[in-house]
């Protein structure tokens, strides 16, 4: 491995981590603008590799879609994302197939991996579906049975493992399409681009040697894995306020909802994970008290990821991590006033656009944290470099 090659690794893993935050963000804008149908086929938009421009174009598309006519302000954005999507895949494979370098059988699974995926998604413009999805099943499995197997550190196996969930991505995107916004597919692909994401930043993050000369503060980092899985589990509620359109079931109050602390709901209907197959969800399908308790399970599982983070922050801070700390305090409380801009002003798209992306930030936060807490050897970069 020549020293060119070395340095570039780095870069490329601070490159990937970037695109895929930027990603998270695009995302969130074509779903918060209600767009993601806008191309009502997968993965091309109405049957153009980009979407329809001229006007012949555009009758031809609404021929062979008269359920969904063609808006031009909404296709550009979710086909863009997919071309997005497409690049960072691209970048994926090259940092997988660095980090695997040493490892023949794991870089073998990766180009099989990349392959398989490129002739399902041809297949399946062609109709064969079954074997379509035959070939992306193995496409994601392939490199993350690969990371699990390769004898390197941490860091390369998540470079290796963010292959096989950015496929996945892929499969939630165009499941996202052919089953009409099924909330638990919506959800599924939030929290993929956030898995994707989290994935990146921490291999850019221990290439790049951040971490920690001993192993001195093991309980500090349990407790930043802790606010971790908190903060997971609030993304994901977010995710299905959002893939049910609950975000204003409280009206603009806050932080009572509809006016009252204790207004009509239902649980159990607001947190049916699947439903039927066919229904277009697009709008949401719940009734006014299923969608209010998904928005007060979403504030109070806000209130509780508030209460630890605040706690965790100034933890970080008395245990000499002063700037760690700061910043996750810093990212916690704009989180929160995004939060409630979002009732207040009545879901304005560019707060909650900036509130999906506080999402990615605070995690990103977590994370600078957990990698300056971990154990830290001097061979970590040698072996991503």
């Amino acid at each position: 491995m020549t020293l060119r090659t070395r340095k570039i690794i780095p870069y490329l893993a601070v490159l990937a981590a970037v695109f895929a935050f930027g990603l998270v963000m695009f995302g969130a804008f074509v779903r918060l603008s209600n767009a993601g149908l806008s191309c009502p086929d997968w993965p091309t938009c109405y049957g153009k590799a980009t979407w329809p421009h001229h006007e012949q174009a555009v009758a031809a598309a609404n021929v062979a879609f008269p359920d969904r006519p063609y808006e031009a302000t909404k296709a550009w954005r979710e086909q863009v994302h997919r071309m997005l999507a497409g690049t960072l895949g691209v970048l994926v494979v090259l940092l997988a197939l660095l980090a695997a370098r040493r490892d023949r059988m794991v870089m073998l699974a990766i180009i099989l991996s990349a392959v398989f995926a490129a002739v399902g998604v041809t297949l399946y413009l062609h109709g064969e579906r079954d074997v379509a999805s035959g070939l992306a099943l193995l496409a994601i499995l392939l490199p993350t049975a690969g990371a699990f197997l390769l004898r390197e550190r941490a860091s390369l196996k998540m470079s290796v493992l963010a292959l096989g969930v950015i496929i996945f991505q892929a499969m939630l995107g165009m499941w996202t399409v052919t089953l009409l916004l099924k909330p638990a597919v919506v959800m599924g692909h939030l929290l993929g681009g956030m898995t994707t994401f989290g994935l990146l930043a921490y291999a850019a993050l221990r290439c790049n040697g951040l971490g920690w000369p001993d192993n001195r503060y093991a309980s500090l980092r349990k407790a930043v894995v802790l606010g971790i899985v908190l903060l997971a589990c609030q993304i994901a509620l977010g995710g299905w306020t959002s893939a049910n359109y609950a975000a204003l079931a409280c009206g603009t109050d806050f932080p009572t909802c509809l006016g009252q602390w204790a207004p009509p709901t239902d649980f159990r209907e607001g947190f049916v994970l699947w439903r039927e197959i066919g229904v277009n969800y697009e709008g949401g399908v719940l009734d006014m008290a299923a969608r209010s308790a998904i928005q007060i399970a979403h504030r109070i599982g806000a209130l509780v990821v508030f209460c630890y983070l605040a706690w965790l922050s100034y933890r970080l801070i008395r245990s000499g991590f002063r700037n760690g700390g700061i910043a996750v305090a810093v990212v916690l409380m704009a989180q929160v006033l995004l939060g409630i801009s979002n009732v207040h002003f009545g879901l304005p798209l560019l707060v909650a656009t900036l509130h999906n992306g506080g999402a990615a930030l605070l995690l990103f936060a977590l994370l600078v944290n957990y990698t300056r807490l971990q154990s830290w050897h001097a061979d970590d970069v040698e072996s991503l470099a």
